[in-house]
């Protein structure tokens, strides 16, 4: 039994190695030892900060070296590691380090003043980690020892909260293990074919489950190396493909790829691997991608709760409009959402997933745990699905009405609260329609009050300083009154069909 899986498996296997770990901009690069060296002395002080074995850390930082080197030192001291939407205003943030019961906020400087009450307000310590590197808490750990002793933890041992919403009601935190996350780990580097020699090109966040726990957790394991770009820049990252065997991206990245005459098959010629999720991928992306470049895209699918839990065959067709088969160790089963009964091959219906990936359930949630997380211990995730013939895995739609824009998840109901709270406004809906490169884009609509005519500007203005830009309706729309069923519920699916073309030009 190892001391801390997850820490030994990911980080301390690489402990002297002098390889290049992230490849930086401006030629700079950061081998496996000193980005060890470095989360060392951040987990001395995070021990000074006073955080103990199990303690959350709370932390909405911009994407750098010193960013992941604070999730490899939460590993190594046992903190359960709480990474934010850097897009979060302090009211969003608000919630989530006060569920959470984060014993520290670390945030950019830029942000302290604004932050500085949310963590008062919940008992949690702040330190400030800037994207160049500079803040309180490389101050703090500068004078630490480049050593750390290991805190042992047990497979069951949680590793990380990762927020997620539903679609009414408050975010949930789902406590994902050092099993949850290793064994993932584990089955997409053997998957995907990972090894030492696979140079990742990396322009995704790490605040989300891709960026963080799909994308590093692998190449950790397989022992390559990351072109660890802080976003994605299309010249930056037709600039890196060349040095690149793989990349992960959302498919923003690709319809954006996809515009830009640069990208030609010359340029990926060497590429091994381009894969692509935490949105549905276009078909029509799909057949473009493969014209150009000779590559097919391949997508797989996964959710917060679960890490991966399909993905298209590394060999084998990866077929356009699936996410292809359950991982290994992934049992996946079609069932009625109303009685939970396994529907026939060919039936749409909830998909349900089971697998050492699946979460440990909502942090200070039973309810919505025994709600989603059956006692067989297979998880209702809320997506309705269909398996065809072959065996591969379509996503149909939400139960739900999520919204996914751009690769991130967006709960109407948040958005439509602040705009019921409007002046004028009697009431909205909002919905997701399809965007030919962010795959959905927000739409809200809006019923004036009796005779009053609100101000679409002021009213967007009002979103804008709430909510994260990524929540953003792209349009406001003022209807009479909102489509229902004979049970007064709004039909948003009439809304959706209504307008499914807005963006499309369909």
């Amino acid at each position: 039994m190892m001391a801390n899986p997850l820490y030994d498996r990911l980080f301390g296997r690489h402990a002297g190695n002098a390889a290049t770990f992230l490849h930086l901009p401006g030629n700079q690069s950061l081998s496996h030892d000193a980005f060890l060296r470095l989360a060392a002395r951040y987990a001395h002080a995070f021990r000074a900060a006073g955080l103990g074995p199990g303690d959350r850390l709370a932390m909405q930082v911009e994407k750098s070296p010193a960013a992941l080197a604070v999730y490899a030192a939460a590993v190594q001291a046992g903190i359960v590691f709480l990474p934010l939407n850097t897009a979060y205003t302090a009211q969003e943030l608000r919630y989530f380090v006060t569920d959470s019961g984060a014993k520290l906020l670390l945030c950019d400087p830029a942000r302290a003043e604004a932050l500085r009450p949310v963590a008062e307000d919940a008992g949690a310590a702040m330190l400030t980690l800037g994207a160049d590197g500079q803040g309180t808490l490389p101050e703090a750990a500068s004078a630490q020892p480049e050593s750390f002793g290991t805190t042992p933890r047990d497979a069951d041992d949680l590793a990380a909260f990762l927020y997620t919403s539903g679609t009414t009601g408050r975010s949930k935190g789902a406590m994902l293990t050092q099993a949850n996350l290793l064994s993932n780990a584990e089955v997409l580097v053997d998957y995907w074919r990972f090894t030492g020699d696979d140079v990742l090109l990396h322009a995704l966040p790490i605040f989300h489950t891709h960026g963080l726990f799909v994308a590093t957790n692998v190449m950790l394991l397989a022992g390559g190396s990351m072109i660890f770009l802080p976003k994605f820049d299309t010249d930056q990252v037709i600039a890196q493909l060349p040095r690149a065997t793989a990349m992960m991206g959302v498919p923003t990245f690709y319809t954006r790829l996809l515009d830009d005459p640069r990208f030609t098959r010359d340029l990926v010629s060497h590429m091994r691997l381009f894969i692509s999720g935490s949105a549905p991928l276009l078909a029509d992306t799909h057949a473009a991608f493969e014209a150009r470049t000779g590559h097919r895209i391949l997508e797989r699918y996964g959710m917060t709760e679960t890490n991966m839990n399909t993905s298209n065959p590394y060999e084998g067709e990866r077929r356009a409009g699936t996410v292809g088969f359950p991982l290994p160790g992934v049992e996946l089963r079609i069932t009625d959402p109303e009685t939970g009964e396994a529907r026939p091959q060919g039936e749409v219906g909830m998909i349900e997933v089971r697998g050492p990936n699946v979460f440990k359930g909502y942090w200070n949630m039973p309810e919505k745990t025994a709600q989603e997380l059956r006692e067989t211990g297979f998880f209702i995730t809320g997506d309705l699905g269909v398996i065809d013939a072959r065996g591969y895995v379509s996503i149909v739609g939400r139960a739900k009405d999520l919204i996914i824009s751009g690769g991130y998840n967006i709960y109407p109901k948040e958005i439509e609260m602040l705009l019921d709270a409007q002046p004028g406004v009697l009431e909205s809906a909002v919905v997701g329609v399809p965007h030919p490169d962010f795959g959905e884009a927000v739409l809200g609509f809006l019923v004036p009050e009796k005779g009053a005519t609100p101000d679409l500007e002021t009213i967007a203005a009002a979103v804008g300083a709430a909510l994260a830009r990524f929540k953003h309706p792209r349009k406001l729309i003022v209807l009479d009154e909102l489509p229902r069923n004979t049970m007064g519920k709004v039909q948003k699916n009439v809304l959706r069909a209504e307008y499914a073309g807005l963006f499309t030009g369909g």
